[in-house]
């Protein structure tokens, strides 16, 4: 099955990374976290979230290729929003611990880590196999439905989501059992970097991140994006 090329040239004639092949490597991520030994061992264990088990913690990051699978297989939406406005938008981001929509990601990884980690690890290896093809059919201006969400990103966007979301929680699970975690390519993290950041800024405000990144006597206690 072919890869995406490397890189693709827009209108303009510039020419970038590729996030369909970053997507990939994204997904090598994942499927090296899940594969490891003294994961399947801790499996139902507390992972370093409160209320996450470690199963349940791998099986949220290890659906990241499915949902994407799932989402690029569906019709393409009409529109789409900016991925800041996304995350502005999405009730998990301001939700509490015990806030419904986050009890709720948290029984999905649950009921998905009850078939064990052998399975959640094939379903990543499946995903990884349908990927290539899938990703080399997808425009740059293909708007990807989020269901739950109810409105669409564009392809780049919604890549990034999902990119975030892999290695936020692959740093979660190496956290959680004391290893660290594989050092992910360039163009995986710097685009994850800059959304977090970008995150970070709305909800601290310029002058904590300049500080928290520049100067250690005035570092705000945190800049967490979430």
């Amino acid at each position: 099955m072919p890869e995406p090329a490397p890189s693709e040239t827009h209108p303009e004639g510039s020419v970038h990374r590729d996030l369909r092949w970053a997507f990939l490597a994204a997904v090598d991520h994942v499927a090296a976290i899940v594969a490891r030994d003294d994961v399947a061992a801790a499996w139902d264990t507390p992972s370093a979230l409160p209320q996450w088990s470690v199963g349940g913690l791998v099986a949220h990051l290890a659906s990241q290729p499915v949902i994407a699978v799932d989402l690029l297989r569906a019709e393409p939406w009409s529109d789409a929003i900016s991925l800041d406005e996304h995350y502005a938008r999405s009730a998990w981001v301001k939700g509490g611990l015990d806030d419904d929509v986050n009890v709720s990601i948290r029984a999905g990884g649950d009921a998905q880590a009850a078939a064990g980690r052998d399975s959640v690890l094939a379903r990543v290896t499946d995903a990884r196999a349908d990927l290539p093809d899938l990703l080399a059919a997808q425009p740059a201006e293909r708007a990807v439905l989020i269901p739950w969400a109810g409105w669409a990103l564009r392809r780049d966007d919604f890549l990034t989501g999902r990119m975030m979301e892999v290695v936020v929680h692959g740093e979660d699970v190496a956290a959680s059992l004391g290893f660290d975690a594989p050092r992910l390519p360039d163009e995986v993290f710097a685009p994850v970097l800059a959304l977090l950041t970008r995150i970070s800024v709305r909800r601290h405000g310029q002058g904590a991140v300049v500080s928290a990144l520049s100067r250690a006597e005035r570092a705000p206690r945190t800049i967490s994006a979430f």
